[in-house]
């Protein structure tokens, strides 16, 4: 069974990107925020993070740079509203496979899970 983790501080984000996913035997679990996030990720390395980069606190590059850290072999996609090409920039620097906009679209979802988490 295939794991996900989707880090956002907005449940219903959370709600929405869950709904999108395509059927399948998936693992979800949801973090509300960075802190949350690593440490679901230590008990459960999940197959792939979806991870908004603005949350209060530790903030989406702070908690994708910890997650390479713990593992440099983590799959994260960043989904986030804020699609500036420095921030694109700097996520695929930090590790990202890639960034999508919020609000994800079904068929993206879809491609991204059929790329990163076959």
């Amino acid at each position: 069974m295939r794991s996900l983790l989707i880090v956002d501080d907005s449940p219903i984000s959370r709600k929405i990107i869950r709904k999108l996913l395509p059927p399948g035997p998936f693992d979800i679990r949801e973090a509300g925020n960075g802190l949350e996030c690593l440490k679901l990720y230590q008990e459960a390395r999940a197959d792939l993070v979806l991870l908004d980069l603005t949350m209060p606190g530790m903030d989406g590059f702070e908690t994708l740079a910890h997650l390479k850290q713990m593992d440099p072999q983590a799959q994260v996609v960043v989904v986030t509203a804020d699609i500036q090409s420095s921030s694109q920039a700097k996520v695929m620097e930090l590790g990202a496979l890639q960034l999508i906009p919020k609000p994800p679209k079904a068929e993206v979802l879809r491609q991204v899970l059929e790329r990163y988490c076959p």
